[in-house]
């Protein structure tokens, strides 16, 4: 299935430069020169990603609102193009997802747009829903009985018998066709509609099931589209409950990656989200480590990389976009004993540890900083912990 972008740049250079780069990723995209015409087409048609050129700051802004407006484009990657004199932060500050500075070259734009094709295929293949009814069983304080609508693998439309429960997190049992073994699968309900019907977003997937989930989509697709490859990075820096990467293509603030060794023989992988990145250079990654699937692979792969010696090769794939539960119901106050909380979920790492990890903290503090002033900082705190 080919892309749809949309493009916003009056500079001829820029536009010659990204219709190159965009026709050798085999992206499609259409061109607007004014943020009038952009925000025409935005509230009219739907694209996969928005390019802007910030040349005007204000016309920028408009349209970056503009998109996260609309509904047909709020969850359309957004791309900002800026020069010096915005920066990493200004950008940033617009709402974008990846920053990139002009002036543009075609092997630098080509290196970011590999990035912005992954993470677009992974969020397509998250949502890309099949239709399907089977019988699920909800479990939370009560059991409540319903069936599917559709499925996709970050999540399932269903309609209960009765109302939709006043509880969000429940566990969820069903056998899909064809699939000998049910799937229980831990979720919150992400949206109700119509008194009977919600939307879950699964949370702590496990790998045999994501994979399960997986292959049963691709078997409903007459061609199901393959992912491109995971993006090659080395290890600048890692902690208990972080590591910073170095790249050339580094995916965006709030992606959640799988990141692998593949060196090793069986793979070792874990994962985690992007909390900072830093065009063209890198992106630091906080780990999830809050079911004992996680752990346990956390742990091996630390131990991989402490023996692997100076700025070993990981590769990192992206799971998806972090996103808020839009419209979901407050929790029941008297959640299921075993019941999951928000906090648990793997789109938040949530530890205590990671409270007290020094990598995690300077993230979180630094994440707009020049990359040369952050380099700066993540030396300084890696050798007082070390001098400790």
């Amino acid at each position: 299935m080919e892309a749809k972008f949309l493009l916003l740049s009056s500079d001829d250079k820029t536009v010659r430069v990204l219709r190159r780069v965009l026709s050798d990723l085999e992206i499609g995209f259409v061109h607007s020169s004014t943020s009038d015409d952009a925000i025409r087409r935005i509230t009219r048609e739907r694209f996969e990603a928005i390019i802007v050129d910030c040349a005007d700051y204000a016309e920028a802004s408009n349209v970056m609102r503009a998109c996260k407006a609309a509904p047909v484009n709020k969850r359309a990657l957004s791309i900002v193009l800026v020069e010096a004199s915005v920066g990493l932060k200004g950008g940033f500050e617009l709402g974008a997802h990846f920053v990139l500075h002009k002036p543009l070259t075609v092997e630098r734009a080509k290196a970011s747009f590999r990035a912005v094709r992954a993470l677009m295929k992974s969020e397509r293949r998250l949502q890309l829903r099949v239709p399907v009814q089977v019988p699920v069983s909800c479990l939370g304080s009560a059991r409540y009985p319903a069936k599917t609508l559709d499925l996709c693998e970050g999540g399932m439309a269903i309609q209960f018998t009765g109302r939709v429960p006043r509880e969000s997190d429940l566990r969820f049992s069903l056998a899909l066709p064809g699939i000998t073994d049910k799937l229980d699968l831990w979720g919150e309900l992400a949206w109700e509609g119509g008194g009977d019907r919600a939307g879950v977003r699964f949370t702590n997937v496990t790998d045999p099931q994501r994979k399960t989930l997986r292959t049963w989509l691709n078997s409903q697709l007459p061609e199901p589209e393959p992912d491109d490859p995971p993006v090659v990075c080395r290890v600048k820096n890692f902690s208990p409950g972080a590591c910073y990467l170095t790249t050339v293509s580094p995916f965006p603030k709030s992606t959640r990656v799988i990141l692998s060794l593949p060196a090793d023989k069986p793979e070792i992988r874990a994962s985690g989200v992007v909390r900072l990145t830093h065009p063209e250079f890198g992106m630091g990654i906080e780990f999830f480590r809050t079911t004992p699937e996680q752990q346990q692979q956390l742990q091996q792969i630390l131990k991989a990389l402490r023996v692997a010696g100076d700025s070993p090769e990981i590769h990192v794939a992206p799971d998806g976009l972090e996103s808020p539960p839009e419209n979901a119901p407050a929790p029941h106050k008297h959640k299921h004993p075993h019941s999951p909380s928000l906090a648990d979920s793997p789109n938040q790492p949530g530890s205590n540890a990671a409270v007290d990890d020094a990598l995690v903290h300077l993230f979180q503090q630094n994440a707009l900083l020049p990359v040369e002033v952050f380099m700066e900082q993540m030396q300084q705190t890696t050798q007082a912990h070390n001098s400790r």
